[in-house]
């Protein structure tokens, strides 16, 4: 193989791990985005307490250890219920990063292809993939 064909198989490599790091990154940040849509939602439409409607069906002791209602309260935020412009800067800024998501994912996916291609062109590129055997003594 010629040492450009080598780099080009270190450089597509190199493009596919920042294109999985930036795709965990862009998840991650989503699963940020996702969460603080539903606090803002549960802070303006609290959701019901625990426990009021099936008390007598529950053993005692497990009645005994829910969460009281204030407890539970002081987790959501306080969002004034008015404030829908901010779920709707919320959902935009979701969106966003949902199309963000879907392009890494197709780089990705289209890097891994020229790096297949690439290696079933020319499988001596693979070298440094595969550990060497062990040495016999």
């Amino acid at each position: 193989m010629t040492p450009g064909g080598d780099h080009q198989v270190r450089s597509l490599r190199l493009d596919r791990r920042a294109l999985r790091a930036e795709q965990a990154r862009v998840v991650w940040w989503r699963r940020l985005v996702r969460a603080r849509i539903d606090l803002a939602v549960a802070g303006a439409a609290r959701p019901d307490p625990l426990g009021e409607d099936v008390a007598f069906q529950l053993p005692l002791d497990v009645t005994l250890s829910l969460p009281r209602p204030s407890e539970l309260e002081s987790l959501l935020p306080d969002v004034v219920p008015t404030d829908v412009e901010a779920l709707g800067r919320l959902r935009e800024l979701d969106s966003r990063l949902a199309s963000y998501e879907e392009s890494v994912s197709d780089a990705l996916v289209r890097t891994t292809d020229r790096l297949i291609s690439r290696l079933a062109d020319d499988p001596s590129g693979a070298g440094d993939l595969v550990a060497a055997p062990p040495a016999r003594r």
